[in-house]
């Protein structure tokens, strides 16, 4: 069975060069798909080590460089503040504390970041981006499907992992990434007139709220209430979205056991949890650092001299566990800054899809679309704030769909504009 698996994938792999050499948008669906889902870590044999994502980079950027497809960037305020954002990470890398971890941790960003701009480079059209959000879906979906039936199997006793190694691979990021998965998946569902593809999906965005839940994460309950608030307020059937909360949310959360309840009440009470506070150590720390180094700390920065110097607990060592204060931290005021413009130009960027087309019935997938990531997007600044997911690369991809979306909204208006003009 593990060697059928490895054979499968390495097929999957090379049999996609040939259609990426023709179009560089097939290289980026198949990173994104590598990136995600990590189909590699399903297996154990010779595939879980091998370097797909590399040699499919490799091929894509040739095929961008090789064929006629528009080369720049959109000009777009998102994709500015990405590549000031991408600067100011090579510079305070420069003046890192730890020079040689920092450079290693870079390389890999780096990656992550170079991708995500080749991603807004070749997405363009209607049907890359429906594509791109459907290969979002199935690489996260899998775990949510995976994980729910896990979930219900067990009686929510047993806690539900990602993939091990990856972004994903612990309890409470992979819960994070389930979150934002179920409102693409919502997206999908209205774009389709396939009543098994909606019956499909319904189950799987049921499927992945148990798996999130069956993750024990206290951030991500907080993310998912975030995300569902927000969903409903962007439905246009708000009774019915309401009925549909009211019914499932207590089945879902009576049916988790006492343990788990046990868990989530401790979110009042963080005071008494070492994790949460260890959290907080470490956030104290970040802005203590950020203070006193205008560049930050570079990557990699928890380590006990750091701590001993910036924290109010020198013996607390720990990661960030905020996108927030990792942004902060490793990367100064500054830093966050970006990123935190960088979130608010796809929230707005966003927002003006929706103004600009939900009242066209041929553009209403631009609108519903926006609206999905804006909900993805606030359960994962909910649950980000307690996770170091600041170079997950989802959400960039979703930054990719936004500016892909703007520009098609705002062709389409100056196409309607140009019909009536006199």
């Amino acid at each position: 069975m593990t060697a059928m698996r490895d054979i499968f994938v390495t097929i999957i792999v090379f049999a996609s060069l040939p259609l990426i050499i023709k179009h560089p948008v097939n290289g980026v669906l198949m990173w994104i798909w590598i990136s995600v889902m990590n189909p590699h870590t399903q297996s154990w044999g010779f595939a879980a080590t091998f370097p797909f994502a590399q040699i499919v980079a490799v091929i894509t950027l040739f095929s961008l460089a090789t064929s006629r497809t528009p080369k720049t960037l959109p000009a777009s305020g998102i994709t500015f503040v990405l590549l000031a954002m991408v600067l100011w990470m090579n510079v305070t890398t420069l003046f890192a504390l730890f020079p040689a971890a920092s450079q290693a941790q870079l390389v890999k960003v780096m990656k992550i970041m170079l991708m995500s701009l080749v991603t807004m480079v070749v997405i363009r059209r209607r049907e890359d981006v429906h594509r791109m959000i459907w290969v979002l879906v199935i690489s996260l979906g899998y775990y949510g499907v995976k994980g729910g039936i896990f979930t219900v199997r067990e009686g929510g006793n047993y806690l539900v992992w990602g993939p091990i190694g990856t972004f994903i691979g612990g309890n409470n990021e992979i819960a994070l990434a389930l979150i934002i998965a179920i409102p693409l998946m919502r997206y999908l569902q209205l774009s389709t007139n396939r009543r098994w593809v909606r019956h499909a999906l319904t189950a799987a965005m049921l499927l992945s709220a148990m798996a999130a839940l069956g993750s024990y994460s206290r951030g991500a309950l907080l993310a998912i209430g975030a995300m569902l608030v927000l969903m409903w307020l962007k439905s246009q059937q708000k009774l019915l979205g309401a009925f549909i909360l009211v019914l499932c949310t207590p089945l879902a959360l009576l049916y988790m056991p006492e343990r788990w309840t046990e868990r989530m009440d401790s979110i009042a009470s963080y005071e008494a949890d070492s994790s949460a506070m260890g959290r907080i150590n470490a956030w104290h720390m970040a802005y203590n650092l950020a203070k006193d180094r205008f560049f930050g700390g570079g990557f990699e920065i928890a380590d006990p001299s750091v701590f001993y110097l910036y924290a109010p607990d020198p013996t607390a060592v720990h990661a960030a566990h905020s996108i927030y204060f990792q942004a902060l931290g490793e990367h100064g005021f500054i830093g966050l800054g970006l990123y935190l413009l960088l979130g608010t130009l796809t929230w707005r960027s966003a927002s003006w899809v929706v103004r600009n087309s939900q009242h066209d019935p041929e553009w209403q997938w631009a609108s519903n679309l926006a609206k999905m990531i804006q909900s993805s997007l606030i359960g994962f600044a909910v649950g980000g704030a307690f996770l170091s997911l600041l170079y997950f690369d989802v959400p960039y991809y979703l930054m990719a769909a936004v500016v892909a979306l703007r520009a098609l909204t705002a062709q389409r208006l100056a196409e309607r504009q140009a019909g009536v003009a006199p």
